[in-house]
């Protein structure tokens, strides 16, 4: 028989938020519950209480302290032979009314609204403040599966020096609002850390924090070891990614590993590695994390789309990197949907391209292969305005909510003037917390809309049309082609998989010109009209074939 608590909010109280949020937490933990609504009477409760006879009595009450104060004592001197049954009470309210229902010894508990959701868990689960690392996963999929529904909450972290690093991880992770810390390591860390010769002394701490030994990122993981116990990951390097992975387990237990496909390479700058070379690194390294069961995101689509791809580009590299993942042996996959990139991108459209990334790499699930969704805001939409970029934290994680996360990436509000401080990591969390408290469970279904499938479709046919021309590029050279370094360097620097960006690195090809239409990015012609792929692709042949003719010609 699943456990029962009763609710209400007592005397004239009409406020049931907390009361309903409460209660749908306890749901979601195998508890029956029963709401009496707002503005109940002690007699109505104590009547409700001898008819159901709950294992737990969740009371809320909002208004003034004084006023509760003598409401706690008239329902305690009713209760009568109730409070030898062993009847137990919980208080929910504001701080000042906590703090009258903690010194009414009537509750045993009295949460104020500051709590974290891990924290309202716990304690429905008949956890201890004092047991709380013990009550805790230390693992990526177990934590998951703990928090569910609710998703974990992710945050990037990292300042100049490792020392003030340390103490923001220790400020935020006695907060208890964030469940992973994503160590934010600076440039000269991630491409020399093995060969510390080589770096640029001008650039120390530039981009994250200064990490210089293994003793630096154990002190960083120590810091993290108390409050609400967070998870610890880092970037995977863009240089010796088998050597970081190697000792990112060691020393912060990497919760999970943060690999590109194509980038960290001469694509992007953050490496001179040749562009086949490091494709063939990437999953090396993918394979090293496969083998030890750690979980691998390959943090690919999104910095297509951080270039100006177009949509149907980005839908294409999502599934070729969860493809090239699970063809690695990852069987616990990391997907992540960066939401608003490249800016302009309407909520609806976003929607649309991430639901056909999602078909298109669940459609990889089996006994063998599991993925996990991350959303998260992308960084250059934030205004540097505090107040307009807190509101655009709110507004993309209720959009993106609409995919039923694991994972919510917080990006912090500061970010579009500086990296985030730790009050402003904890401002941006709560900020999340809130979105969570008013919109989960209860948002309309955002994706079934007419508009956002029929975008998903066209999106879907886009891109199978991009990976069946992919296949039939290698089809001389590998049975493979689609985890082949060599075809999948050629597809980039030819112009099969290019973006705007690419022009002008002699690497690449950087010939495709992309548009935001209707909220939407296609490829378009010289005309600045939407090309499907196969008309892209048509006119992308021809243009080769002269260019060959050119150079003939001139031999």
């Amino acid at each position: 028989m699943p456990r029962t608590i009763l609710g209400a909010a007592l005397g004239t109280c009409v406020h049931v938020g907390g009361l309903h949020h409460f209660l749908r937490l306890a749901e979601a933990e195998g508890y029956r519950t029963e709401s009496l609504g707002p503005a109940v009477s002690i007699e109505r409760l104590l009547e409700r209480i001898d008819q159901v006879t709950p294992d737990l009595v969740a009371i809320s009450y909002r208004l003034t302290p004084e006023n509760a104060n003598q409401l706690f004592e008239d329902l305690r001197s009713r209760l009568g032979r109730r409070r030898r049954t062993g009847l137990r009470f919980v208080f929910g309210g504001t701080p000042p009314v906590a703090e009258v229902a903690r010194r009414s010894g009537l509750f045993e508990k009295a949460f104020s609204g500051t709590e974290s959701i891990a924290e309202i868990r716990a304690y429905l689960r008949g956890g201890e403040s004092g047991r709380v690392e013990e009550q805790l996963a230390h693992d990526l999929v177990g934590r998951i599966k703990q928090k569910h529904p609710y998703p974990l909450l992710r945050h990037h972290f990292g300042r100049p020096t490792v020392e003030e690093t340390i103490r923001g991880i220790e400020e935020i992770s006695e907060a208890g609002i964030l469940d992973v810390v994503s160590l934010g390591t600076d440039q000269n860390a991630q491409e020399f850390f093995f060969e510390p010769e080589k770096m640029d002394p001008t650039q120390h701490g530039a981009g994250g924090v200064p990490v210089r030994s293994a003793d630096d990122l154990r002190a960083l993981y120590r810091a993290s070891r108390r409050g609400n116990f967070p998870l610890m990951r880092c970037y995977s390097g863009t240089k010796d990614l088998v050597r970081w992975a190697a000792m990112s387990i060691e020393t912060i237990h990497n919760a999970w590993a943060a690999i590109p496909l194509t980038w960290y390479s001469v694509m992007d700058g953050r490496s001179q590695v040749p562009l086949r070379e490091a494709i063939a690194e990437k999953q090396t390294a993918m394979r090293w994390y496969a083998e030890r069961g750690t979980p691998v995101e390959v943090n690919e689509s999104h910095q297509w789309s951080l270039r100006d791809a177009h949509d149907a580009l980005a839908v294409t590299m999502a599934f070729l990197a969860a493809y090239n993942a699970k063809s690695m042996g990852v069987s616990q996959y990391v997907s992540q949907y960066m939401f608003n990139t490249p800016p302009g991108t309407s909520p609806a459209m976003d929607l649309a391209k991430m639901s056909a990334k999602i078909d298109l790499i669940e459609g990889l699930h089996d006994a063998t292969f599991t993925s996990y969704r991350e959303v998260r805001a992308g960084i250059a939409h934030f205004s540097s305005i505090p107040a307009v970029a807190q509101g655009q934290v709110a507004s993309s994680a209720v959009i993106s909510l609409a995919l039923r996360p694991h994972i919510l990436h917080v990006v912090g509000y500061s970010e579009g003037d500086h990296a985030a401080y730790p009050q402003e990591v904890i401002h941006s969390c709560n900020i999340i917390h809130g979105v969570l408290q008013n919109c989960f469970g209860g948002l309309p279904e955002m994706v079934e809309t007419p508009a956002v499938q029929q975008r998903k479709d066209q999106l879907l046919a886009e891109s199978r049309s991009l990976l069946d021309a992919l296949r039939e590029f290698g089809k001389d050279r590998t049975e493979t082609p689609w985890t082949d370094p060599a075809t999948l360097a050629d597809a980039i620097s030819e112009g099969l998989l290019d973006a705007p960006h690419f022009r002008g690195n002699r690497h690449l090809c950087g010939q495709i010109t992309t548009r935001l239409v209707d909220g939407a990015w296609f490829a378009v012609d010289e005309r600045g009209n939407p090309l499907t792929e196969e008309a892209r692709l048509r006119a992308m042949r021809i243009r080769h074939r002269g260019s060959h003719s050119d150079r003939s010609a001139s031999r």
